[in-house]
Formats: structure tokens, C-alpha cells, sequence
């Protein structure tokens, strides 16, 4: 499994080479990998379809718990499945369409690194390892969707993409430590057993709310569903790629998979199903008044999202059986329609669906294909979109405290996306040729197969559902609803509210299908529609974090190191005195008052030394006040019985006094740089931070956390040290390589006076 998992990785390093060798066999051999997943995952099925789970597990860093852990149930076991299927298409489609390309061989880089991070995500049973997944198809689909990074709205679309599912990725990180800390354990395996114990947890809300964050923003939900249209940027193998079965679905997946967990609450049940019918409308709406080829499918993709989040929101039997099965017909329907519409900007050389016309007789098998999808995604019989749309009908209307709701914008969206359906396998290819800037011709067979196959399954799995696709459906049912449930895939369930939303769907939608002219035309008279939304806002924040920046830069990064050190040591005192005085609850320690008349003229003579070097215009007075201040300090010293280190601190300020002397000769008089009222607040910034070490100090020698080290240190200065001199010992042996530190410095400041001098006594030579 770990191979599995990481072969794509492995593959990625190599796929330049091979790229480079094998010319224009490349998409062939290379799809030979995913090919050969698809196999291996698809002999997990019998251990898996009756709601079984398997484990696999790999230790990685066990002293923070965080394992290369995969589960393996029905959940995983389609997603990896659809990944590594449509995956063996994509490559294969991706060497014809991109034929020639000089980033190709870059491309299937990325691209299996892609598929190798989608796999991990949807097989990892850690969550700390799924979120590093998570955050790499982040990164890839950056680059993927960056693909013409000489363009520069590609790199403008990527960057959006990267801003709001890594800004999502920051919210999941946080909700799933919180999760793996309710639970007691980071192991999805153990997670979802452990429902009780989540939806009791006092921080609930706040954890759902991150995580959904995550799932939102990366299942581009409503308020974030603007990036996901905008990442048509990337070359069509990529758009069907990451439509149909990767990087969108990853946040339908977590969804589903923490249902048996976080699920079954009112929280749960209208944020997702609120947001999720809001989504699926939106997406269908946006996708009536677009005219391009991708635009269109990247909008019902929109739909398709808000469609499985709302189905699991719901949380019922009806609503997980209609997920996941709209969810496998999702797949197979958007990859055909993907490559069919990269296969008419190919041939054409345009994606405008208006400035296509009579391509029915030029590329008759793309037609067909087109057709065959196309029913899919409207949800027509008998092919396997139209169960899932029959499921999602009984699921809406039989929905808790949401029937009317979720129902009737499922009604609205299902019109719209049956003209948008006929728009796409109609307007295209009937009528009259329309002249296109490339001649037309039917696409090679590298861009055929996969959607002539996957268009083939949709019509096979609608016609003997309860075969090949009731297998898969059953057990990712059995997972995300938490216990095996009984699915039965039919064309015909009889004459009841299902059917009849369906009927009035469709001939809704063909009605709107004829109108769609004059509807073009009214949303052109609404010109206020693409100023509004939320991509204006995530603009503006990206204007207002540009401000930011410059305001910060003029302000706090502006070159003056007095700045620097102001908001540095202001930051500090403000931050810790908070904590000191309002977290802890303390107050100024004095203590008690002990001192003698001598201590008080050395303590006074230090405090006027300081103050004189200050405000001195002397450099000569300012040397000497501060040796004032160090020779003080080495009276304090002496006072208390620290007579060794008294002399030391005399030796080192008599040293630096000849040094600073000797320096200060040399550099030219003060200057008045500043006026009073800055010298007042430097005074102020210093006093502050002096004033809190004190308090600091004064509290660390009010509190004893453990037993002097000192009693220790006189104990063992005879028969550890062979010394009676405490200090001695102490400097010589207990901290030997610290005297050897204050000798090295004592030394280096002696041979840079010894040079000074010489140095003065030949300029004078000269």
C-alpha cells in the first residue's frame, strides 16, 4: 500500500526522462502506472464491499503519533479507485493534447505528484499525514493550474486557487489537532467510533466550524466557489482531472468521511445543508449565463459539489446512498465532458460554444460521445446520472427540517442544468459549419478512449446498475453512514415525487434550452452580476493585504534601527507585563527593604552615571561616566562577598574604557540627530524595559522552585573541587568552559588595545 501510495511520487522524479525518450509514446507508457493502481485497488473490493475496514500501518514519527497509516474501506476504496481510473485516461489524453509541448515533460511531473497526493489524502488513516497530503495537491494543483506561467492570468488564477485552499488548509490544520485531541488518538480508524465522545466535546462548534473551513474552501462551496471557474486557466487534462475525481472532490471526501463522527447534529445538518443547496444552486445559475466550453462544465462541477454537501448534510439513508451514487456518476460523466470540450478547443481552436456550429459530420464520434455524457450529467434515463438525480430527489424531499428548502433549489438547479446539458451535446455540433480559427477534424485516439469509455460506463452502470457500480456505491455507504445498508440501484422505481421533479425538470429545461438566446441576452443587461459576489471581496482583501504591507514597510520597515528596537523591546514589554500582571496576578514584589548607607551612595553614583552618559555632548564624559557605572557594579560585588568577580568586572571595565578611549578619538563629534520630544520617548521605551526586568528580577528571587544551588556547590567545593575558595572552584571547575569563554574575551580585548596603540604610536611615526 505504502508503494502504492508513493509511486506516483517516485514516478514524477523520472517522468521528464521518460518523456524526453519516449516522444510521442509518453501518455501511453506513463498511463501504464495508474493502470496498474486501478487493478491493485480494485482487488481490495471483496475485503471491502460488505463494510469491511482494513488497516495498514507504517510507523513514521511515533513520539508525536503521526503514522504513514492507511484505511482501506468503501469510502477510500472509490475515490482511489476513480482516481487511478480516469487517472490512466487523463495521461493518456494529456500526451495528445499536449503533443508537442515544450513543458510537457514538466507537466507529467507535477501531474503524478498530483495523483500521488490525491491518493494519500483519500487512503491516510493519520490525520496529521492526510493533512500533509492535503496541503501537497494544494501545491501541485498551483503548478498545474500555473501550467502557462508566461501567461499572466494563469498565474493570477493559481495564486487565487493557492490563497484560499491553503487559507482553508490553516483552519483544517487547527480543527483536526482539535479533533485528534477529543478523540485521544490522530487514527481516523479510531475517530470514527468515537461519535459520542466528538459531539460532546465542549469545543465542538468551533472544531466543526474549522474543519468546514478546510472542506469549503476546498470543495470551493459558497462563499469560495469563485476560484474554482477561475482555474479553467490550466490545460483541459488538468480541469478534468481535477473536476471529476481529485484536488475539488478532496473536501466532498472529508466530509463523508468524518459523517459517522461529526455528523447527526443540527449544526452539522444545516451548515452543510444550507451551504451545500446555496452551492449547487449557484453553480447551476452561473452555468446558464456562461457561453464557453469549460466555463460551462466548470460550473456544473460547482453544482455537482454543492449537490454531495448538501446529500451529506442530510445525513439519512436516502442522502448517503444519493451521495455517493451521484458522486460515481459525477465522475464518470464531468471526465467525458472535459475531454470532449479539450477535444473542441483542440480541433477548433476556440472554447466560445456560440462561435461553434455543424460539427456533427466533421467530428461524428465526439458527437455521439457528447450526447451520451451529456444525458448523464441531465440526469436523463437510462443512463446512471439520471439514478443519481432520482436518489437526490427522494433524499431532498424526505430531508429533516430542510425538505422544502434543499427540494425546491434542487427542482431549480435540475433546469437549468438539463438546458446547459443540451447546450453542450447540441449547439456544438447542429445547425450550420461555422467557420472556426483551426479547420475541424475529429480528435486522435489518444483524446477518444477515455471519454468514449467513460461515457460507454455511464450508459452500462445505468442499464445494470445493481452489477459492476451497486458493488462499488454499497461500501462507501456502509462507511460514511456508519453502518452496511441495503442499496438497490434502479432505473424504474415506480410513478412517485421523484419522477415527477424529474419530468418537470426536463421539460422545464428544454424549454429553457430553446430560450437560452434571450436569457443570454437578459444577463447582458445585468452587468451588475459580475460586480457583485465574493471574488470582489477576496479582491479587496488582496487590496487591503497589498495596503498592509506598504503601510508596514513605510512604517515599521523603514531602514532606522531606533524603530527596529523600539517596536521590538516595546512588543516585549507590553506582551509580557500582560501576562506577568493580569494572567498571573502579581503585583510589584519589593520585599522586604534591607540596605546600608554605602550601598545607597554606590547604587546612587552608578544611577547618575547612567543618566550623565545619556545626556552628555562629551564623548570623553560619556567614556568616563560609564566606567563610573561598571566600577560601581564591581562595588556591588565586593559588597556581597564577590570579591573575585569584583576585580574581574574592574579588570574588563578598565579595559573597555582604554578601548572605547582610543575608539572614540577617532569618530567625529555628536550631532544633534533627534529633538526633545524623541529623546523623551527613548527615555520612556528604556525605562520601561528596565523598569520590567527589575519587577522580573524581583519576582524570580521571591520565588524558589527547587533547593538552592548553592548549599549543593559549597558541599561539594573540598572533596569535588579540592578548593576551600568557593568562588575559585566554582570559576575553575564547576564552570570551567565559562571562565575559559570570559578569559578568551578578557584576552581578544587586550590584543586589540596592544594593536590600537602600536597602531597610534606609527601615525604619530609618520
Amino acid at each position: 500500500m505504502l508503494i502504492a501510495v508513493l509511486s506516483g511520487f517516485m514516478l514524477a522524479a523520472v517522468a521528464p526522462w521518460l518523456t524526453r525518450s519516449l516522444g510521442d509514446k509518453a501518455g501511453w507508457v506513463l498511463a501504464l502506472l495508474p493502470a496498474l493502481l486501478f487493478a491493485y485497488f480494485l482487488s481490495w473490493m471483496p475485503a471491502v464491499m460488505h463494510g469491511d475496514a482494513v488497516v495498514v500501518h507504517y510507523p513514521w514519527i511515533p513520539g508525536l503519533d503521526i503514522n504513514l497509516s492507511f484505511l482501506v474501506d468503501g469510502l477510500s476504496l472509490l475515490f482511489a479507485v476513480l482516481i487511478s481510473g480516469i487517472g490512466t485516461f487523463i495521461i493518456i489524453y494529456a500526451g495528445g493534447y499536449l503533443h508537442g509541448d515544450e513543458y510537457l515533460p514538466r507537466f507529467f511531473a507535477i501531474m503524478f505528484s498530483f495523483m500521488a497526493a490525491m491518493l494519500g489524502v483519500v487512503l491516510s488513516d493519520n490525520l496529521i499525514t492526510l493533512f500533509v497530503f492535503w496541503e501537497l495537491t494544494s501545491i501541485t494543483s498551483y503548478l498545474l493550474i500555473g501550467y502557462h506561467h508566461e501567461n499572466k492570468e494563469a498565474r493570477w488564477c493559481a495564486l487565487q486557487g493557492l490563497v484560499v485552499t491553503v487559507g482553508g488548509g490553516l483552519a483544517l490544520l487547527a480543527g483536526l489537532i482539535m479533533l485528534g485531541n477529543a478523540a485521544g488518538s490522530f487514527e481516523l480508524s479510531e475517530i470514527l467510533g468515537s461519535g459520542e465522545i466528538l459531539r460532546e466535546y465542549p469545543l465542538y462548534t468551533a472544531m466543526v466550524v474549522l474543519i468546514l473551513l478546510g472542506t469549503f474552501t476546498k470543495s470551493a462551496q459558497v462563499p469560495f466557489h469563485f476560484w474554482l471557474p477561475n482555474a479553467m486557466a490550466a490545460p483541459t487534462p488538468v480541469s478534468a482531472f481535477l473536476h471529476s475525481a481529485t484536488m475539488v472532490k478532496a473536501g466532498v471526501y472529508l466530509m463523508a468521511r468524518l459523517n459517522p463522527g461529526l455528523g447527526g447534529t443540527d449544526l452539522w445538518l444545516y451548515t452543510l445543508g444550507i451551504f451545500g443547496a446555496l452551492t449547487m444552486f449557484t453553480g447551476s445559475f452561473m452555468a446558464l449565463r456562461s457561453t464557453g466550453v469549460k466555463a460551462v462544465l466548470a460550473y456544473t462541477t460547482v453544482m455537482a459539489l454543492g449537490t454531495l454537501t448538501m446529500l451529506i448534510g442530510i445525513g439519512t439513508e436516502e442522502a448517503i446512498i444519493a451521495a455517493m451514487t451521484f458522486l460515481l456518476a459525477h465522475a464518470l460523466y464531468k471526465a467525458a465532458l472535459f475531454m470532449l470540450a479539450g477535444a473542441l478547443d483542440h480541433e477548433t481552436g476556440t472554447k466560445d460554444i456560440l462561435k461553434m456550429g455543424g460539427l456533427r459530420r466533421l467530428m461524428p464520434i465526439t458527437f455521439l460521445t457528447a450526447c451520451v455524457a451529456a444525458l448523464s450529467l441531465a440526469g436523463l434515463p437510462p443512463l446512471f446520472g439520471f439514478i443519481g438525480k432520482e436518489l437526490m430527489f427522494e433524499a431532498t424531499v424526505t430531508a429533516p427540517a430542510l425538505a422544502l428548502f434543499t427540494a425546491g433549489l434542487a427542482l431549480i438547479s435540475a433546469i437549468m442544468i438539463v438546458a446547459m446539458a443540451a447546450v453542450f451535446a447540441l449547439r456544438p455540433f447542429l445547425g450550420d459549419l461555422k467557420e472556426t480559427p483551426k479547420k475541424p477534424h475529429e480528435a486522435p485516439l489518444s483524446m477518444l478512449i477515455g471519454p468514449v469509455i467513460l461515457a460507454a460506463l455511464s450508459l452500462i452502470f445505468g442499464l445494470a446498475g445493481f452489477l459492476p457500480a451497486a458493488a462499488l456505491v454499497n461500501g462507501a455507504v456502509a462507511s460514511v453512514y456508519g453502518t452496511p445498508l441495503d442499496v438497490q440501484l434502479y432505473l424504474w422505481h415506480g410513478f412517485n415525487l421523484p419522477l415527477m421533479l424529474s419530468v418537470v425538470a426536463v421539460i422545464a429545461g428544454i424549454v429553457l434550452f430553446v430560450k437560452w438566446d434571450r436569457v443570454l441576452e437578459l444577463f447582458a443587461r445585468m452587468p451588475f452580476i459580475d460586480r457583485l459576489g465574493p471574488e470582489r471581496g477576496y479582491e479587496r482583501i488582496m487590496d487591503a493585504l497589498v495596503w498592509v504591507a506598504e503601510w508596514q514597510t513605510r512604517v515599521l520597515q523603514n531602514g532606522y534601527m531606533r524603530n527596529y528596537l523600539i517596536t521590538i523591546v516595546m512588543t516585549t514589554v507590553v506582551a509580557t507585563a500582560w501576562t506577568f500582571f493580569v494572567h498571573t496576578g502579581q503585583g510589584v514584589p519589593l520585599g522586604e527593604i534591607d540596605f546600608r548607607i554605602y550601598e545607597l551612595v554606590v547604587v546612587g553614583l552608578v544611577v547618575a552615571g547612567a543618566i550623565v552618559a545619556s545626556v552628555t555632548r562629551s564623548r570623553l564624559g560619556a567614556v568616563a561616566t560609564l566606567g563610573l557605572v561598571g566600577f560601581g557594579i564591581a562595588m556591588i560585588y565586593v559588597f556581597f562577598s564577590a570579591a573575585d568577580v569584583g576585580t574581574t568586572q574592574i579588570m574588563v571595565e578598565t579595559l573597555t574604557v582604554i578601548l572605547l578611549v582610543l575608539v572614540l578619538f577617532r569618530l567625529p563629534g555628536f550631532q544633534n540627530l533627534s529633538d526633545t520630544s524623541s529623546r523623551l520617548r527613548d527615555a520612556a521605551v528604556a525605562a520601561s524595559l528596565g523598569g520590567l526586568m527589575t519587577i522580573l528580577i524581583l519576582a524570580v528571587n521571591a520565588v524558589e522552585v527547587a533547593e538552592p544551588i548553592s548549599d549543593r556547590l559549597v558541599h561539594w567545593s573540598v572533596p569535588e573541587g579540592f578548593g576551600r575558595n568557593i568562588v575559585n572552584v566554582i570559576l575553575v571547575d564547576f564552570r570551567a568552559l565559562d571562565t575559559l569563554g570570559e578569559i578568551f574575551v578578557v584576552g581578544l580585548a587586550a590584543i586589540g588595545i596592544y594593536a590600537m596603540i602600536n597602531l597610534r604610536a606609527e601615525d604619530k611615526g609618520k
